[in-house]
């Protein structure tokens, strides 16, 4: 547990420092440009629409995670990701192991299983009310770590929309 307080330090000073009344539950904040107070930010180039946009509903894991989870998910995707990205031959066993280097225990490592010359696992980062998991595809340097969302109770298990 330690280190995973380690790891969500960031997201622990970003949260006391703005809470708001989504405190447990998702955000759908959009950032805001440099210019006025409350104008949201154009890429170089673009222009703005004649007529407001609505923003579509967010999907996948960032509709289920509340703000610190998905804080959380890019730190552990970072550590996770350049780790696995320096093993060339990504066994499960290798796997466990700079897992386990990086402070994740096995009771927080799941499905981990070769896929061909790959290796899938999933990562539970539940605590303190969050649903956070990471799904990860250990493939050397096209390794690919990213968000899921886990069962808020219970034994792990990833969530399906909604759940």
């Amino acid at each position: 547990m330690a280190m995973l307080h380690k790891v969500a330090q960031p997201c622990l000073e970003s949260e006391s420092e703005t809470q708001t009344e989504t405190e447990s539950g998702p955000s759908h904040k959009r950032p805001t440009g440099s210019g006025k107070e409350g104008r949201e930010s154009l890429a170089p180039g673009e222009t703005p629409p004649a007529v407001p946009i609505e923003p579509g509903a967010p999907t996948g894991p960032e509709a289920e995670l509340n703000d610190r989870d998905r804080c959380m998910s890019v730190q552990h995707e970072q550590r996770i990701g350049q780790a696995l990205q320096a093993v060339s031959e990504p066994t499960p066993a290798k796997v466990r192991k700079v897992l386990n280097d990086l402070g994740y225990i096995d009771e927080r490592i799941h499905g981990l299983r070769q896929d061909g010359k790959f290796t899938r696992f999933y990562l539970d980062l539940r605590e303190r009310g969050g649903r956070l998991c990471e799904e990860g595809l250990a493939a050397g340097v096209e390794t690919d770590i990213s968000a899921c969302v886990a069962s808020a109770v219970g034994p792990f298990t990833v969530a399906g929309p909604g759940e």
